[in-house]
C-alpha cells in the first residue's frame, strides 16, 4: 500500500506541474495577443501611408498641371489654396537651392513665418521628410521648378505609438497578474499551513492527554510498585513521561500557528542549552562520531516566545546535523550580542558539503527540499517564526563545502 505521505507529495507535485502549465500558457497567450495588437497596428498604419503616398502623388500631378496651366493666378491660387494646402499632412516645399518656399500643417509654425529661425528648422523637418518617404521634383514644362516633401498625418503618428503604449499596458498586466498570482499563492499556502497546524495539534492532542493519563495511573499504582509480576521501571516510565510532555510540547507549537503568540523576557542561552541537550541526547542514533559544541556569549534579556524560538533552534540544529558526516560531523551553535544593531545573533554552524547557490535562493520558499522526503515546510516556518512573530531575520550567512552557517538576529527587549 502506497503511504499517505508519498501520494499528498505526489499531488503537491502535481499541483506546482499544473501551476507551472499554468503560467506557460498565460505567457503564451500574452505574447500572442501583443504580437495581433501590434501586426494589426502596423497593418493599419502601413495602410495609412499608402493611402497618403497615393494623395501625394495624384497632389503633385494637379500642382503639376497647375503651374504648366495656361489659366489665370487666381485659378492658381484657388487650385492651392482649396486643394493643396487642405491635405491632413505635413507639406514642405523646396526650391532648387532646397530652402523652404511653402509649408503647411507644421507644427509650432504658422504658414506666414518667414523668420530665418523658422527657415532654419524648416529645413532641418524637410530632411527628415525626405530621408523618410522621398522627395518629388515639380517641373515647369521641361525646367525644375520645385521639390514637394511630406510627413505623416498626426493619426499616423499617433497610431505608430500605439505598438508600444499596447506593449506597455500588456507588460503592466502581465507585472499585476504576477503579483496577484504570487500574493493568492501565498495566501493560499499560509491558509494550508495554518490548516495543517491546527489539524496536526489536534490528532496530537487526544492520544497525548490520553497517554498522559494512563502514566499517571502507573505511577500512583500501588500494585505495580509491590507486585513482582507487574514491575515497572520507574526510570523509564520518567523518560516516557518526558517525551510525551516534549510531544505535548509540539502539539502547542502547531497550534500557536495562524496566530499572534505571546512573547515574554527569556534567556536565550538556556532555551540554545535545552534545544543543544535534547539532541546530545540522540547523537547516538544520528552517528557517534558528530560533535555538537555550544558557544554562548553574554547576551541581554530577549523577548520571544520560548517554545516558538525552541522549534526554531530543533529544526536548524536538525538540519545541520543531517548534512553532516556520521563519523566525522561537527556542529557549532553560537550566541553573541550586536550592540550596534541592539539585536542578539546565534549562529549554527556544521561543516557539511554545503547548500549549492541554486539551492540557497530556494531554501526558504515553501515547497522546496533537498531531502527525498519532506515536505519543505521546515525553513518556511523558521523563517516565518523569526520574521513575522519577532520582528527579527533569519538568513544563510555562509555556504560551502566543509562549512555552512545559519544566523538568526533577534531584538533585545526594550528598557
Amino acid at each position: 500500500m502506497i503511504p499517505k505521505s508519498t501520494i499528498l507529495q505526489k499531488t503537491a507535485k502535481l499541483y506546482i506541474s499544473k501551476s507551472t502549465v499554468f503560467k506557460l500558457l498565460l505567457l503564451f497567450g500574452i505574447a500572442v495577443i501583443s504580437f495581433v495588437f501590434v501586426w494589426y497596428t502596423f497593418s493599419v498604419i502601413n495602410q495609412l501611408q499608402e493611402d497618403t503616398r497615393s494623395q501625394v502623388d495624384k497632389y503633385v500631378k494637379m500642382w503639376q498641371l497647375a503651374a504648366n496651366s495656361p489659366t489665370s493666378g487666381s485659378e492658381l491660387q484657388f487650385i492651392f489654396d482649396e486643394i493643396i494646402v487642405k491635405a491632413a499632412f505635413p507639406i514642405v516645399v523646396l526650391d532648387d537651392k532646397r530652402k523652404p518656399i511653402h509649408w503647411r500643417n507644421i507644427d509650432g509654425v504658422a504658414p506666414d513665418d518667414t523668420t530665418a529661425q523658422t527657415i532654419a528648422y524648416l529645413s532641418e523637418v524637410a530632411e527628415d521628410m525626405v530621408r523618410s518617404h522621398g522627395e518629388f521634383p515639380l517641373y515647369y514644362g521641361d525646367n525644375f521648378l520645385n521639390y514637394f516633401c511630406y510627413g505623416d498625418s498626426k493619426v499616423i503618428q499617433q497610431l505608430q505609438m500605439m505598438p508600444f503604449i499596447e506593449i506597455g499596458i500588456l507588460v503592466a498586466f502581465l507585472v499585476l497578474a504576477f503579483i496577484g498570482f504570487q500574493n493568492i499563492r501565498q495566501s493560499e499556502e499560509r491558509h494550508i499551513w495554518v490548516g495543517m497546524a491546527k489539524e496536526t495539534a489536534h490528532q496530537l492532542g487526544t492520544p497525548i492527554s490520553s497517554l498522559m493519563g494512563w502514566l499517571e495511573v502507573i505511577g500512583a499504582s500501588d500494585k505495580c510498585k509491590t507486585d513482582e509480576k507487574l514491575t515497572v521501571d520507574f526510570e523509564t516510565v520518567q523518560n516516557m513521561q518526558a517525551d510525551i510532555e516534549r510531544l505535548q510540547r509540539v502539539a502547542n507549537r502547531f497550534g500557536w500557528i495562524g496566530s499572534r503568540p505571546e512573547v515574554g523576557p527569556c534567556d536565550l542561552n538556556r532555551l540554545i542549552q535545552e534545544s543543544v541537550a535534547y539532541y546530545q541526547r540522540r547523537l547516538p542514533f544520528e552517528g557517534k562520531g558528530i560533535q555538537m559544541i555550544f558557544e554562548a556569549g553574554d547576551l541581554p534579556e530577549t523577548k520571544l516566545n520560548a517554545e516558538l524560538v525552541g522549534w526554531v533552534l530543533e529544526n536548524l540544529i536538525k538540519n545541520a546535523l543531517q548534512a553532516t558526516d556520521s563519523k566525522s560531523g561537527r556542529v557549532k551553535i553560537r550566541s553573541s550580542y550586536v550592540p550596534g544593531r541592539r539585536c542578539v545573533a546565534v549562529e549554527i554552524i556544521d561543516n557539511g558539503k554545503g547548500i549549492t547557490p541554486a539551492a540557497a535562493r530556494k531554501i526558504f520558499k515553501a515547497g522546496f527540499t533537498t531531502k527525498k522526503r519532506g515536505w519543505g515546510l521546515g525553513l518556511t516556518l523558521v523563517k516565518r517564526i523569526i520574521e513575522e512573530y519577532h520582528g527579527g531575520r533569519v538568513y544563510l550567512k555562509k555556504s560551502k563545502p566543509g562549512e555552512t552557517v545559519f544566523a538568526i538576529l533577534l531584538p533585545v527587549a526594550h528598557d
